[in-house]
């Protein structure tokens, strides 16, 4: 994987001397740097581009995040949600995927890292010192690509050896990088999970367009698994094309032929959904794409799906090929209805929302 490297820097004058404000401009010695009191300008400036979604990705933001850090997932309660937590310490991501819904979420279009950490960790040890009996599983991979940046920011460095003292928690991070190098050597004391989302090798090349290539992924998974972190796998977006059974069949052939079933904790998998605003910025941005072109419906939560129907085929196919390797794997639905589980499960497995919750916590808690 090509490391993400930046054309110019941007530094809110009020994190100038924080530690990750310090570490990426160590990082990153001849990229030039702005410092300006107020970033509106300078988003402002991005957005007039001609392709502003583009040209924001090679700008890095060092900020503040004034609000919370740490935020439920923001699910919809049409729907059964794991109950994760979003550790929010940067937002946007330089892979390029094609059906990433950052592209409609986001109103900066910048790569941006809030740099106040010692806010972040200040407002981590108020909270998760008012409930030690809970199971807190927080996630760093909701707004961006968890290890992504790492290679500047030093982050993993920071949070993984935090979390390593406290009992009642689960990192996750997520990626679709091959960007391990800080985490080899860490404290981590089983506190923390890497995973990695997955798919054929046929959308990884069309749609994932700056990811590293599947196997690159699973081999950075095996490394992790030598040093004793625990492992997740997430098949979301699931993408339906002709030929999808072959493509993810050789994908878990290719994952269980290196990956130790014993050292996941978890699998995930979501049919491709998207809100329908994301559509035209879709055909624009990446007109090679065909992906928008199934049939598809709107959810509950007012985004566009996949038929019912072709949604429980491939989550049941999917679901008996990783059975086949290993029946006592923990996975699960992503957003989906009770219904939907019923049916791919044959059984109610999952009730609610709380009930997940339960499921993952007491998996993720094995050590």
């Amino acid at each position: 994987m090509v490391r993400y490297i930046p054309s110019k820097i941007i530094v809110d004058t009020k994190v100038r001397d924080s530690l990750l404000t310090h570490n990426i401009l160590n990082n990153l010695p001849g990229v030039p740097v702005e410092y300006v009191a107020d970033t509106s300008t300078a988003i402002d400036a991005i957005r007039g581009r001609k392709d502003p979604l583009y040209a924001g990705k090679k700008v890095l933001l060092l900020t503040e995040n004034r609000g919370r850090f740490l935020k439920p997932c923001p699910g919809t309660k049409e729907y059964i949600c794991c109950g994760y937590r979003i550790l929010n310490f940067a937002t946007n991501c330089n892979l390029e995927c094609s059906y990433c819904i950052l592209q409609s979420y986001l109103n900066n279009p910048a790569m941006v890292v809030y740099a106040n950490i010692e806010d972040m960790f200040a407002e981590l040890e108020d909270e998760l010192s008012q409930d030690s009996e809970s199971i807190y599983r927080i996630g760093t991979g909701e707004f961006t690509d968890s290890l992504a940046l790492d290679h500047l920011t030093g982050f993993a460095k920071l949070i993984l050896p935090y979390f390593a003292h406290k009992q009642n928690v689960i990192l996750e991070l997520k990626t679709k990088t091959d960007n391990i190098g800080n985490l080899i050597d860490l404290q981590h004391n089983g506190n923390t999970m890497v995973s990695w989302s997955l798919n054929t090798e046929e959308v990884a090349k069309r749609e994932e367009l700056f990811a590293p290539s599947i196997d690159d992924r699973i081999e950075a998974a095996f490394k992790c698994q030598n040093v004793g972190y625990r492992l997740g796998f997430h098949f979301d977006p699931l993408i339906y094309y002709p030929g999808w059974e072959e493509g993810y069949q050789r994908t878990l052939e290719r994952l269980f032929a290196r990956i130790d079933t014993r050292n996941v904790s978890w699998i995930s998998m979501g049919g491709l959904r998207f809100l329908p605003e994301l559509k035209p910025i879709i055909q624009k941005r990446f007109p090679q794409s065909k992906i928008i072109y199934e049939e598809f419906v709107p959810g509950m939560d007012g985004k566009m799906r996949y038929f019912k129907p072709i949604r429980i085929e491939m989550y049941s196919r999917m679901l008996e090929w990783i059975r086949d390797y290993d029946p006592k794997l923990c996975v699960y639905l992503c957003m989906e209805s009770r219904e939907v589980w019923k049916k791919v499960f044959k059984e109610v497995r999952v009730e609610n929302s709380e009930n997940l919750a339960k499921i993952l916590d007491d998996t993720g808690d094995k050590k």
